[in-house]
Formats: structure tokens, C-alpha cells, sequence
């Protein structure tokens, strides 16, 4: 199923996790409505931007959230939220590109510093907050400041 011109149900569901431990992520009606919407409004935006997009997360069942220690709160789990980058942009270009330029509900910078160069997480939920922030590890606890 086609969530937008360039993402399918099945990317935003896709899980090694789940798949390993044999997890449902099989997302409700309202999550695949939530989950088209993050598409339209977020992912699809970039996409047409910078070029290919690769989501590392995107829908987490309760199960599957609670299986790689994610919060209890964390939107993953209502299809409105996705953790991604860009093939043609840097983190720190995309999420300066997504600040200025669309609606969110929340927008992080996730781990800028690691060897991986970090990732973005950005939800989508009306009203958004328009709620800008930074995530990094400080005495092996994750800690998240405005910016």
C-alpha cells in the first residue's frame, strides 16, 4: 500500500527486530492514517527535496516499542513519527530544511556527535508544537535540549 508518491506501508513497518522475535507491527487503521499523513507532510517534502530518503524507523507496535526499550509516550507507536535521513543532505541540512520550511509536531536531532552522524525524528500531529531539539548521550543517559 502506497502511503505517498514515494513511501509504502511496508517501509514504514519494516522491523529486523520484529521480524528476529517474531513481533506484530501490523499498525490499526488510525496508525496507517497517522502513518499517511507523516508521509504527506514530512517524508514526502524531503523526498522531493534531497532525493532518497532512508527511514530506520518508522511504525513500532506497543510490542515492538517495548522490545528496543523505546518511551512508553513515543509517537512511533501512533504511526506519527519516523527516524530518517537523506542520501543528497547532511542531518544538520535536513533538519535546518525541515524547521524553516513545514509544519511538525516535533523535530530532533538525534546523536549529531556519534560515529554514525546521528539521525532526524520528526513527528507529525495537528496542532503541532513546532518543538525543536537536540538528543545526545551525557553519563550514558540520553538528554534532549532546545534549540
Amino acid at each position: 500500500m502506497k502511503l505517498s508518491a514515494n513511501f509504502s506501508l511496508n517501509e514504514m513497518t519494516r522491523s529486523q527486530t520484529a521480524t528476529r522475535r517474531g513481533l506484530d507491527n501490523s499498525p490499526t487503521d488510525v496508525h496507517q492514517d497517522n502513518l499517511q499523513l507523516l508521509c504527506e507532510k514530512i517524508l514526502q517534502p524531503c523526498r522531493d527535496h534531497f532525493g532518497p530518503i532512508t527511514v530506520t524507523s518508522g511504525y513500532r507496535s506497543d510490542a515492538l516499542n517495548e522490545a528496543i526499550g523505546g518511551s512508553t509516550t513515543s509517537q512511533h507507536s501512533k504511526g506519527q513519527a519516523a527516524d530518517f535521513s537523506a542520501s543528497g543532505a547532511s542531518i544538520q541540512e535536513l533538519g535546518n530544511w525541515i524547521r524553516d520550511n513545514l509544519e511538525f509536531d516535533q523535530l530532533i536531532f538525534e546523536f549529531l556527535d556519534s560515529p554514525s552522524g546521528g539521525w532526524i525524528h520528526c513527528s507529525y500531529f495537528e496542532p503541532g508544537r513546532n518543538e525543536v531539539l537536540a538528543a545526545d548521550k551525557v553519563d550514558g543517559k540520553t538528554v534532549y535540549t532546545r534549540i
